[in-house]
C-alpha cells in the first residue's frame, strides 16, 4: 500500500527563489517522523507544501492518492492538521474559543455544534493539560501555554495525519519533553501519521520511528535514527564535530558536539 502522504519531484520556493528541488519523499503512515537540519534547509518549506499552504512549482504532493490540491481546503482540513510555526489569535478569544475552531472543518449548513464537538475540545484540552486554562484569554497566557493551546486546537481537529512545524518553540524544557511525548503517545494510541520539524537534534533521535535529515533543499538521509545518526552525518548536516554516544535512558543515538576550544575548563 501506499503511504497517504507524499511528495513526489517537487520543487518549491517562494518568488524566483526555489528552496527544494526534485524533491520526493513518503511520509510511513502510523509513525512519528522528524525532520531536522539547519536553518534556512527547507524544513518549514516543505511541511508549507505537505499542507497545501504551498503549491509546488513543479511535481505534486499526492493526499490519500490524488493531487492535494485538487481536494477542497475544508476536505483537506479534515485529512490533516497543521499547527504553523507563527499563529497568531484573534484578540480577546478565551482559550475554551479557541481549541473550539479545530472543529470547523467538521461544521456544515446542516451540523453546527455537536456533543462529538464538545467532547473532543474536552478531550484535546485534557491531552494538552489545558483544562484549567480554558476561560482565560490566550493574550494573557505565556509562551509556552499559548503553544500548548495551538496544539489541542489541532488535536481537536481530529485528523489521522498531523503536522507540526517546531512544536516546541516557546516551551522550557520540561514541556518540550511533556509535548514530544504527548506526541508519541498519541501516535501510538490513534495509529496516526505524525510528522514535526524539531531543531533539538537529540529530542529528535529520542522520540521519533522515521528521521528525515535535510541540508541545503534535499534530503541527505532518512530512516531509523539508530540506524542512520552518525557522528559523520552531523558533521555533514550541521557542520558539527561530535561524538555519538547511546542515550541511558532510550537507547537512542545521543549527540555529544566536540569542543572547537581549548579554553573551556571546568573548576572541580
Amino acid at each position: 500500500m501506499t503511504d497517504r502522504l507524499l511528495a513526489e519531484n517537487v520543487t518549491i520556493g517562494y518568488d524566483q527563489r526555489a528552496i527544494c528541488e526534485d524533491l520526493s519523499l513518503s511520509l510511513p503512515d502510523g509513525r512519528f517522523t522528524v525532520i531536522v537540519g539547519p536553518n534556512a534547509c527547507g524544513k518549514s518549506t516543505l511541511l508549507r507544501a505537505l499542507s497545501r499552504l504551498l503549491r509546488p512549482r513543479s511535481g505534486r504532493v499526492v493526499l490519500d492518492g490524488k493531487d492535494i490540491h485538487s481536494y477542497p481546503a475544508k476536505e483537506v482540513a479534515r485529512r490533516l492538521g497543521l499547527l504553523a510555526q507563527t499563529s497568531t489569535a484573534p484578540e480577546g478569544i478565551t482559550v475554551a474559543d479557541l481549541v473550539a475552531r479545530g472543529r470547523y472543518p467538521h461544521q456544515k449548513l446542516i451540523r453546527q455544534w455537536s456533543a462529538e464537538d464538545e467532547a473532543a475540545v474536552v478531550e484535546a484540552m485534557a491531552a494538552t493539560g489545558v483544562t484549567e486554562l480554558s476561560g482565560l484569554l490566550v493574550d494573557n497566557l505565556s509562551g509556552g501555554q499559548r503553544q500548548r493551546v495551538w496544539v489541542a486546537m489541532v488535536l481537536a481537529q481530529q485528523t489521522s495525519i498531523v503536522l507540526l512545524d517546531e512544536p516546541t518553540t516557546f516551551l522550557d524544557i520540561a514541556h518540550q519533553v511533556e509535548l514530544l511525548e504527548l506526541c508519541v503517545r498519541l501516535n501510538r494510541e490513534q495509529r496516526g501519521t505524525m510528522v514535526a520539524v524539531l531543531h533539538d537534534l537529540n529530542h529528535a533521535c529520542r522520540y521519533a520511528d522515521h528521521l528525515v535529515a535535510m541540508k541545503a533543499g534535499r534530503i541527505v538521509a532518512q530512516g531509523d535514527p539508530r540506524e542512520i545518526v552518525t557522528a559523520e552525518l552531523v558533521e555533514e548536516v550541521f557542520g558539527l564535530r561530535c561524538v555519538i554516544i547511546d542515550d541511558p535512558e532510550t537507547h537512542t543515538p545521543l549527540v555529544i558536539p566536540r569542543s572547537n576550544s581549548k579554553e573551556i575548563t571546568h573548576v572541580r
